[in-house]
């Protein structure tokens, strides 16, 4: 049996804002994408699993305790937050150094062929750098010290294909080995003038050929976490009338939006009447449609 390398089953106040009790487990070789509108929780949920803040519950990252092995567990954990920082003024070669003094088991040789493949220059300051350079460096940095888990805040988010190619391509690389894990986190925008929900960039359709699980976390709930493909089996999506749709027994309409034409609504599928056709759904067509129940 595969263990968990991160389970959590926590929560988390602030004024204003209440992240609800999480249950979210990540089985080792998986990639599980985290995705949710701003302020739905995403940060704090990282910042937990990090042993960056308190909350209540239990938090098991590589099957040890966050509170109790926080310094061990991040040598083994490769971090890449939505703003790659380092500090400014310092090139490749310097940050290679700094690293070595920081993880037990820094790679020279591997960051340095990171940094070739990469096309990452080794002596430009990082405050030359172009968002996908940094993030590609930020990539390559949690890659070279041995790290079995991969926490990724939005990390191909706003950069042109070629770049997120080459990143999904890491990834890959780094799944091969059936201990390693990734959690990636992806935002969705919320029109508040359509109310309605919309994809940033093409995130989502990374994470839709990259993830092994999905999990969606909105307004601090978490609405659901499940297989990908077991999720986009369960659901289909019927093009009818509202009425149409209103004559669904009880529990079969998950979301819908409406148009000039009718309705699009996600329903489960082993719900829905013989004979009414519906089509797979995207992930986004799953997330969208299920936030838009919750706009209302």
């Amino acid at each position: 049996m595969r263990r968990d390398n991160a389970n959590e089953r926590v929560g988390k106040r602030y004024k204003g804002f209440a992240l609800e009790t999480v249950n979210l487990a990540l089985p080792e070789g998986c990639i599980l994408g985290l995705i949710g509108e701003n302020g739905a929780g995403k940060t704090t949920l990282i910042k937990l699993l990090l042993g960056m803040a308190q909350g209540k519950g239990e938090i098991r990252v590589l099957g040890r305790d966050i509170r109790r092995e926080g310094a061990a567990i991040r040598q083994e954990t490769g971090v890449v937050l939505d703003e790659a920082c380092f500090p400014e003024g310092l090139d490749a070669l310097q940050v290679n150094r700094v690293l070595r003094d920081t993880y037990t088991h820094w790679r020279e040789d591997e960051f340095f062929r990171l940094l070739k493949r990469l096309s990452l220059p080794e002596r430009k300051p990082f405050k030359e750098f172009s968002r996908g350079m940094k993030m590609k460096l930020a990539i390559a940095a949690a890659l070279s010290h041995e790290a079995k888990l991969l926490i990724l805040d939005e990390p191909t988010g706003g950069l042109d294909p070629i770049v997120r190619d080459e990143i999904l391509d890491l990834f890959y690389d780094f799944t091969r080995d059936a201990g390693h894990s990734i959690l990636i986190s992806s935002r969705i925008v919320m029109d508040l003038e359509q109310r309605q929900m919309c994809i940033r960039d093409s995130i989502v359709t990374d994470l839709e050929k990259l993830c092994d699980y999905v999990a969606f976390l909105h307004q601090g709930r978490l609405l659901f976490l499940e297989e990908k493909d077991a999720l986009l089996e369960r659901y289909g999506v019927v093009r009818c009338s509202k009425a149409e749709c209103a004559a669904f027994a009880p529990g079969t309409v998950r979301g819908m939006r409406e148009g000039a034409y009718g309705v699009e609504a996600l329903c489960e599928r082993a719900l829905l009447p013989r004979g009414v056709a519906c089509t797979r759904p995207s992930v986004e067509d799953v997330i969208v449609l299920t936030a838009k129940e919750g706009l209302k």
